[in-house]
């Protein structure tokens, strides 16, 4: 139960069983732009588990500019750790999570266990993951200066140029996606994903 004050009546609302679940809408929504997305990749010939690893990657990068948080980027964190959460024994979890631990801020370079980590997928899969992508020529495996044992992945030239382009176009995709709202509704919802994202 809530309470809403407006001027010097206390009004208190009790939630019917017929209120629209809020997951329920926001996964709906999400699914949808998702797709969207999963197409995308489709003329790079990157699959959206590859994709992830590159975003993981390129967020961590100097050199990529951050942007203000809107609606798409907002449920891309949110929507994309919700997939995620729970996907630990493969490839199936795309979502990007939490920390991970063991990578300095501001470095694009990676431990493998630590992308496995973010990424939410067991060690054996996002070494699949990875390797797929160096094959490709998008990420390379450097050793550790600081520990000989461990491996970093970096993405390459050419990983940031096609994440570059990827987002370029999924930043237009976006747009298209939610032009269906008006320009206090698209502010509101950018507010409120902003916060939960947080």
């Amino acid at each position: 139960m809530w309470c809403v004050v407006n001027f010097s009546m206390l009004v208190c609302m009790v939630p019917t069983d017929d209120a629209p679940d809020l997951g329920e809408l926001f996964h709906a929504a999400f699914r949808g732009l998702r797709r969207t997305w999963s197409e995308q990749l489709a003329p790079w010939e990157l699959t959206p588990h590859q994709w992830r690893a590159l975003l993981t990657l390129m967020r961590r990068h100097p050199d990529v500019p951050t942007h203000p948080v809107g609606p798409a980027e907002a449920a891309d964190a949110g929507g994309e750790a919700a997939a995620g959460a729970g996907n630990t024994a493969g490839v199936g979890g795309d979502g990007a999570g939490g920390d991970g631990g063991g990578c300095s801020a501001g470095r694009s370079d990676v431990r493998l266990k630590d992308l496995a980590g973010r990424l939410r997928i067991a060690p054996r899969s996002a070494t699949e993951v990875v390797d797929q992508l160096e094959v490709k020529g998008l990420v390379r495996r450097d050793p550790d200066p600081t520990d000989r044992r461990a491996t970093l992945i970096v993405a390459t030239a050419a990983g940031q140029k096609l994440f570059a382009d990827i987002q370029a176009e999924r930043r237009d995709k976006s747009t298209e996606y939610f032009s269906r709202l008006n320009l206090h509704d698209h502010a509101e919802l950018a507010r409120i994903l902003g916060q939960l994202h947080d």
